[in-house]
């Protein structure tokens, strides 16, 4: 099972790249009528979510670059930012080598328990593995309005 979870992590993320590397960086930045975010904010807040999904609750170092909880945590938007925001590439490279990392140090740890559980409404999470699971639906969503906006911004 734990070869299927970080198959299916590789798997997304390889989708979400597919989609971004296909993206211009003029792209990146529409924002459609009927949206907050961009492609661009998506791409950042995935990496972000990603890394504290995968070690915030086993208190293992996460590599977040300065700024990014700023641009692309929970409640923020493109029309809020005061700082410059990363380059589709310097995303895009966070992304492609952070699966191999997050492998690396939770190998062999998915039954883990969370030294804080984690509640998601209607689902509460206790070990690596089940907050790991959660990410692939959380990446998933994102993916879809990524093609969404992707689609939206070449009309």
């Amino acid at each position: 099972m734990e070869n299927f979870l970080f198959n299916h992590l590789n798997f997304a993320r390889n989708v979400t790249l597919r989609i971004a590397q296909e993206v211009t960086e003029e792209q990146a930045d529409i924002i459609p009528e009927g949206f907050n975010n961009n492609i661009r904010w998506n791409l950042g807040h995935i990496y972000l979510i990603q890394e504290q999904f995968a070690f915030h609750f086993i208190d293992e170092p996460k590599l977040i670059p300065d700024g990014f909880r700023e641009l692309f945590g929970l409640g923020t938007k493109p029309a809020d930012w005061t700082i410059q925001p990363p380059t589709l590439s310097e995303i895009i490279e966070l992304l492609q080598e952070q699966p191999v990392r997050i492998k690396e140090k939770l190998e062999n740890r998915l039954t883990e328990t969370l030294t804080t559980p984690f509640t998601f409404p209607g689902l509460a999470m206790n070990t690596v593995g089940e907050i790991l699971t959660l990410s692939l639906y959380h990446e998933g969503a994102h993916a879809e309005t990524i093609k969404a906006l992707k689609k939206l911004s070449t009309k």
